[in-house]
C-alpha cells in the first residue's frame, strides 16, 4: 500500500507540474483542454499565465511536502488540493464547457486526488 500511496502522490503532482508548464508555454491548447477555451477578442495570457503558475506550484508544493514533510503532510495538502478540480468542474459548466470535460476530466481528477489522501493517510 505505501508504494502505491508514494506513487499515486508523486504522479498527481508531477502531472500538476506538466500543467502548469503547458499552460506557460501551449497557453492555447492547454486552455482548450481545461475545457473554457481562452476567447478569441481579448489577450488571455495573463489568466493563462495565472493557470499555470496555480498548477505548477501545487505540484511542486505537493512533491517538497511528500519529500520533507511525509505522507500525512501529504495527505491533508491532496485534500485540500482536491477543492481545485472540483470548483474547475463548477468554472467549466458555468462557462458552457462540455459536461464531458467537466466530469470526465475535473471532477474525475477530485475523485483521483481524494483516493490518494486516503492512501496516504492509510500509511
Amino acid at each position: 500500500m505505501t508504494v502505491t500511496a508514494y506513487t499515486l502522490a508523486v504522479l498527481l503532482d508531477l502531472f500538476c507540474v506538466f500543467l502548469g508548464y503547458r499552460f506557460w508555454f501551449q497557453p492555447g491548447p492547454a486552455a482548450a483542454g481545461y475545457g473554457v477555451p481562452a476567447g478569441p477578442g481579448g489577450d488571455a495570457r495573463a489568466y493563462l499565465s495565472v493557470k499555470g503558475l496555480r498548477d505548477g506550484t501545487f505540484g511542486l508544493t505537493g512533491l517538497a511536502l511528500l519529500a520533507f514533510a511525509g505522507s500525512r503532510a501529504e495527505a491533508w495538502f491532496m485534500v485540500c488540493v482536491a477543492l481545485v478540480p472540483l470548483l474547475d468542474t463548477l468554472i467549466v459548466l458555468r462557462n458552457g464547457g462540455a459536461k464531458a470535460v467537466a466530469f470526465g476530466i475535473h471532477f474525475a481528477t477530485a475523485i483521483v486526488v481524494l483516493i490518494s489522501a486516503g492512501l496516504l493517510f492509510a500509511v
